[in-house]
């Protein structure tokens, strides 16, 4: 006695458990809502990393114009430009499906700018 209601046996004798048919059904129906697609997974997580490899990119890249224009030592472009490409590497390594590497060539990448706006 499980103290469900459908698990035990009816005044009549009969069983009242569900079929196995049942079950399979309702279990399919349960993971089909529970997983996604593991394709759609990775291609979103591609699209996600290139996209924000491209984003950090350009503002890396419009912060180095900008400085290079100012009176910011030399130093503090070149850190822009060159946390920018890290950034260019990530996005492209992120949309050829290696989102791990582009994740922490995105970290690294906005960490080599930080550190050249230090020199500021």
């Amino acid at each position: 006695m499980s103290g469900r209601g459908d698990s035990e046996i009816s005044e009549t004798g009969e069983d009242r458990t569900e079929t196995p048919d049942e079950e399979l059904v309702e279990e399919h129906v349960e993971e089909l809502e529970d997983d996604e697609d593991p394709a759609q997974v990775a291609r979103r997580a591609r699209w996600t990393a290139a996209a924000a490899g491209v984003l950090l990119t350009l503002a890396g890249l419009s912060a180095s114009v900008m400085r290079a224009t100012g009176s910011a030592p030399a130093l503090v472009p070149a850190a822009y430009a060159c946390g920018a490409a890290v950034c260019a590497l990530a996005a492209f390594l992120g949309s050829r499906g290696r989102t791990r590497r582009a994740l922490w060539l995105l970290v690294t990448g906005v960490m080599v700018m930080a550190l050249g706006d230090q020199f500021d």
